[in-house]
């Protein structure tokens, strides 16, 4: 089977919209799509990876903090230009334990939902 990536899902509290496009779209440069009309009502966000995956951020109710280390993974041209960018929007970054070729380190938006942010060199990649 030749499976891929087709999207994440992930929450944000009601009334945040203005939130979840400052930072997926203007800090981490993710182009907004818009998703189909059956989930219009639903207020859902969608915003393109690449060329073949998506983020899908929903609207949910507060659980309360979330600690695990669940996240997802976003490989950016220039890890280090993005670092400076995210810490000059006082967005928390935090450093974790190195992988070679693979400079990175992990962020929380504004809704608390971890994310690694990473450039993989050519020599990371595994074939």
């Amino acid at each position: 089977m030749n499976a891929r990536l087709q999207h994440v899902a992930i929450a944000r509290p009601p009334d945040t919209d203005h939130a979840a496009r400052a930072f997926y779209g203007d800090l981490l440069g993710l182009v907004e799509i818009t998703p189909p009309d059956s989930l219009q009502s639903l207020g859902v966000l969608w915003f393109q990876i690449g060329d073949a995956s998506e983020l899908h951020i929903f609207v949910e109710q507060p659980l309360g903090q979330d600690l695990s280390g669940r996240h997802f993974c976003l490989a950016v041209e220039d890890v280090e230009v993005l670092r400076l960018r995210l810490i000059d929007a006082g967005v928390k970054v935090a450093a974790d334990v190195p992988i070679p070729d693979r400079p990175r380190y992990f962020v929380r938006d504004p809704f608390g939902n971890l994310i690694e942010l990473t450039t993989i060199d050519s020599s990371g990649l595994r074939t």
